[in-house]
């Protein structure tokens, strides 16, 4: 079990990830607290997100659990959105975070003013658990 924070919902209001036998164990991890890449058997390639082949080779791939430790590689601030539950949130940030172990991964960025993200910012994963299938990864300064 991770020791990642990992905060409960009662209600989601925003759209769920479609989830497969490829994706299922990523977002079962992320309900746990556990972020996970994949990583080829291989070649050694590491990749996000879940693919039923490596993306460098095409041979089988395992679970890797990670740190949940990286930096902003890239992103936006979004500040205008007419949907709800996204324009209760306005403004706000959302990243490609570059992994320790070394994949980009994408969500958004908390606990910080959207306009003091950066690039190279380090941050941390958190965790929304949805339900007992699926926790939504965020990410905010480390």
């Amino acid at each position: 079990m991770s020791d990642r924070e990992i905060v409960t919902v009662e209600e989601w209001e925003k759209p769920l990830p479609r989830t497969d036998a490829i994706s299922a164990p990523y977002w079962e991890a992320a309900a746990q607290g556990r972020l996970l890449i994949q990583e080829c058997a291989s070649c050694g390639n590491r990749q996000w997100y879940p693919r039923a082949m490596c993306t460098k080779c095409g041979g089988d791939v395992t679970w890797l659990e990670c740190s949940g430790r990286g930096e902003v590689y890239t992103f936006t601030v979004i500040r205008q959105m007419g949907m709800r539950p996204f324009r209760d949130e306005l403004p706000y940030a959302i990243a490609m975070v570059r992994l320790e172990e070394g994949p980009l991964i994408f969500g958004n960025v908390t606990d910080v003013d959207p306009d003091d993200v950066r690039v190279g910012l380090p941050v941390e994963v958190w965790f929304t658990k949805v339900d007992d299938e699926i926790g939504v990864p965020s990410w905010r300064p480390a």
